[in-house]
């Protein structure tokens, strides 16, 4: 089975909020190996702080992000996201997840690796993991299937992108699908809204964290961005 991929900048994120990352720490792949090729590769990381707020603090929220970000008006998606799972020798399984628009016809689908989280140095600010994000053909899922992996859960995600400089901040809400593969048959998860902030940049750019913390500071109270530790939801 042929597929087409293209190199992209694009992506929203795609993790659960914290009800969810008890089950989704425990199925993080090891970092990315990276192979060397003609004129050497890039090893990129995101850089990641996370929060939540309770539903009845959303348009607060929004309208503090309205007057620091770069857009005033933030872009909104509704996604799909499946995450698939292939199991082999090693003691976890290698997790891939891929995503599509529900509300913007004919964009690419896409595909989200993201590896072990680095949490040991405490003078980084932010969650540090390996990432790699790609657009590819709509038979995305029949490839995966063809290749020995299988999909493990699905879910919508409905929310908000702002903009400021690098940054990226997603505050979104996570809605369970009732029926598998019906997208129109969903509830929500929880009575709040994900918030990420993250920062995508090659290996190495720990000062990046520097700046996520001091915009984190400026949604206090509204919302606590702090460095999550999967370990600690397990």
């Amino acid at each position: 089975m042929r597929m087409r991929i293209v190199l992209s900048a694009r992506g929203r994120g795609g993790q659960e909020e914290q009800k969810g990352f008890k089950e989704d720490s425990t199925m993080e792949a090891p970092p990315v190996t990276m192979m060397p090729v003609t004129g050497g590769t890039i090893n990129m990381m995101e850089y990641l702080l996370q929060g939540s707020v309770l539903d009845q603090s959303l348009e607060s929220l929004l309208h503090r992000l309205r007057g620091l970000c770069d857009n005033m008006e933030p872009e909104t998606f509704l996604d799909h996201e499946m995450v698939f799972l292939l199991k082999g020798q090693q003691a976890s399984p290698f997790v891939l997840r891929t995503r599509r628009s529900m509300d913007k016809p004919g964009t690419p689908w896409h595909l989200r690796y993201l590896g072990q989280p680095e949490m040991g140095d405490k003078n980084r600010h932010a969650l540090v993991r390996n990432c790699v994000d790609i657009a590819t053909s709509e038979n995305l899922t029949d490839f995966l299937v063809e290749m020995g992996f299988r999909m493990d859960h699905e879910f919508v995600a409905k929310g908000h992108v702002f903009r400021k400089g690098i940054m990226k901040i997603v505050v979104y809400k996570i809605f369970r699908i009732l029926i598998p593969g019906n997208t129109d048959n969903i509830e929500p998860l929880s009575l709040s809204y994900l918030v990420e902030l993250s920062i995508v940049a090659p290996a190495g750019q720990d000062m990046v964290s520097d700046d996520m913390r001091s915009f984190a500071e400026q949604l206090k109270p509204l919302v606590h961005l702090e460095k999550i530790d999967p370990k600690r939801l397990m």
